[in-house]
């Protein structure tokens, strides 16, 4: 097993050191190219994925940094005492790949995906690399509760080629939101979407009990075709930075900086989401006659990373009303020790949401609170192995005293954390852990095999309507 460590080190760590910008421009190029894209072409696409990823990235971070500093004095307030500092995902990364174990589970990974190609298990090739480290740290919080690698590794795998099923399962919806043909492959293995069979439960329950709802329901892009801008993007980052901004006490001056830094992130939200589509048209042109050619019309798809969807306003305005909620539920929620900062923009809890709901705000809001609890929980719960492994690889936050412990409210995948938990300590041998995390590991698939059947359904029913 340490040889295959080291394996996956020496061949993954030099492309993991350029960052995820440089590194997702080489491999889209390098793929475009191996499916006879013209260089030019190929290079084209390779360098504005990498310019989307640079501008998503640098956008999330200045709202990020906006609304958190809104959260804060909201805090300074009230008096809050939640002992655990939300640092955001940044460090987490840094935490993760700072591992040497998180190289080897992106070469399993790179395995299993190929084998589920090979076995046409799948039609996704998932080519978002760096992301890896969301399903890293479910394999390393494993073992910090006791799991040994190879368990640790077949939770990884278990996990992984569940979400890889994903990605085909939610394609279609894609094509949907984006209005784009069947022909684009762009579709994500993300751990965000993984939250997806939790979502649908509460999104069928509203079908069942709540229809009448979605008459009020809020819908950026038609309700600005029917009263101009008042429904634009620019228009609901307006109305959440005041909101925000009045709920921490801020002065007008500061009210209206964040109003209007709002307001551009959406806006450029927007613009982002299009460039991650302009990227893989060369691929999806060499992706389209490969196929024809070698595959006999076989579907190939692509999965990157998450925010090609990013230009969806019903993301950020979600996330934007959920961060007062999130923080509300912090100071209630018994168990909980983390304050949201750092992710106090939901990003690890919107994308889902829209997915399920097909960009339904009112749902999107009230389904997302009812979940808030469990992404917090989870933080609170990884707290202790953050620190202890940010110390370790010295990614532990400067001007933080040396007792604090460190998490984040909105990481991907809380479900996979708390089973993560369960499986290192069912390791051990505690017959109580080892009936809980057989329960738990049951009870996550079966829900899975039951959303997996209900995304068909739509699916077919995106494929009638187009056939008509």
């Amino acid at each position: 097993m340490s040889t295959i460590i080291d394996l996956a080190n020496t061949v993954f760590q030099p492309l993991i050191n350029l960052g995820a910008a440089p590194l997702m421009t080489i491999v889209l190029t390098l793929i475009a190219l191996l499916f006879k894209v013209k260089f030019t072409k190929a290079l084209e696409g390779g360098l504005k994925l990498g310019i989307a990823l640079t501008g998503i990235g640098a956008i999330i971070n200045i709202l990020s940094t906006s609304f958190a500093d809104a959260m804060q004095s909201f805090v300074e307030r009230t008096g809050l005492s939640l002992n655990i500092t939300d640092v955001g995902w940044a460090p987490l990364a840094t935490i993760t790949w700072g591992s040497p174990y998180t190289l080897y589970f992106l070469l399993i990974m790179v395995i299993v995906n190929i084998v589920m190609l090979v076995l046409n298990r799948t039609n996704t090739l998932d080519v978002d690399i760096f992301d890896i480290w969301h399903l890293s740290i479910v394999g390393l919080f494993a073992i910090f509760c006791g799991a040994n690698l190879f368990i640790a590794t077949a939770l990884v795998i278990f996990i992984g080629v569940l979400k890889i099923i994903n990605s085909d399962l939610m394609k279609p919806t894609f094509n949907d939101l984006l209005n784009a043909p069947d022909t684009n492959p762009m579709t994500t293995t993300h751990m965000n979407y993984m939250m997806n069979p939790i979502i649908m439960v509460f999104d069928k329950i509203f079908d069942k009990l709540f229809p009448w709802l979605d008459k009020y329901d809020f819908d950026a892009a038609k309700l600005n075709s029917k009263i101009g801008f008042w429904g634009s993007k620019f228009a609901i980052g307006i109305y959440l930075g005041i909101f925000v901004g009045m709920l921490a006490g801020q002065t007008p001056t500061q009210i209206f900086a964040l109003a209007f830094t709002a307001a551009t992130c959406l806006e450029l939200f927007s613009m982002i989401g299009a460039w991650f589509i302009a990227a893989v048209e060369p691929l999806s042109q060499g992706i389209t006659d490969f196929a024809s050619n070698k595959l006999k019309g076989r579907t190939l798809n692509i999965g990157l990373d998450w925010p090609f969807i990013a230009g969806r306003a019903e993301i950020w305005a979600a996330a934007n009303v959920l961060a007062p909620i999130m923080l509300l539920e912090a100071m209630i929620l018994p168990g909980n020790k983390l304050l949201p900062l750092g992710g106090i923009i939901a990003m690890g809890v919107t994308p889902a949401l829209l997915v399920v709901t097909r960009g339904k705000l009112i749902r999107m809001i009230v389904i997302g609170a009812i979940e808030l609890p469990v992404f917090l929980w989870s933080g609170t719960l990884m707290a202790p192995f953050i620190t202890e492994t940010a110390k370790k690889v010295g990614a532990f936050p400067k001007g933080l005293s040396a007792d604090a412990l460190i998490s984040h409210t909105t990481m991907e995948g809380p479900v996979e954390k708390f089973l993560a938990y369960l499986v290192g300590n069912a390791s051990q041998g505690e017959i109580t852990f080892v009936l809980y995390a057989a329960l738990a590991l049951v009870a996550y698939l079966l829900i899975f095999v039951w959303y997996a059947r209900e995304m068909k359904k739509r699916n077919a029913a995106y494929a009638a309507e187009k056939a008509q």
